[in-house]
């Protein structure tokens, strides 16, 4: 799925389900790249709810094509988002990290992120099991 071929609805706020299902990744993954990316940060309703606005929504869209797509590990993807947004050259910026998937094995952050995923799948069928055996 390319990021550049989403289309955001025009609404106010959006809940994290439906800005997971945008981006096409899990809302855990938000919630871990909301701790990662400081200028990720939602509003919280009354009762805790994560609510994006639109420039969240890109944000997040953004950091999946850099992570995804584009091949860079979180700190790289956070100093890109960074200089960005200082308005330095992008050129510098791409100089400095690689465009494409990183050659040496997984980064710490990538790791952390797999077993945040893989964590959240085994919750998942210890749930549907438990379930089961309440039957």
């Amino acid at each position: 799925m390319s990021v550049r071929s989403v289309r955001i609805p025009d609404k106010h706020y959006f809940e994290i389900g439906g800005v997971a299902e945008l981006a096409g990744v899990e809302p855990y993954v938000i919630r871990y790249w909301e701790s990662e990316f400081r200028s990720l940060r939602p509003q919280k309703s009354r009762s805790n709810q994560r609510l994006f606005r639109r420039k969240d929504v890109e944000r997040i869209l953004e950091i999946r094509r850099l992570l995804y797509e584009e091949g860079y590990k979180i700190e790289g993807a956070r100093r890109r988002l960074e200089h960005g947004d200082h308005g330095e050259p992008l050129e510098a910026v791409e100089a400095a990290e690689p465009s494409g998937p990183v050659k040496k094995g997984p980064s710490v952050s990538a790791l952390r992120t797999q077993v945040a995923e893989a964590q959240a799948a085994l919750d998942a069928i210890e749930k549907i099991l438990d379930e089961d055996e309440a039957l």
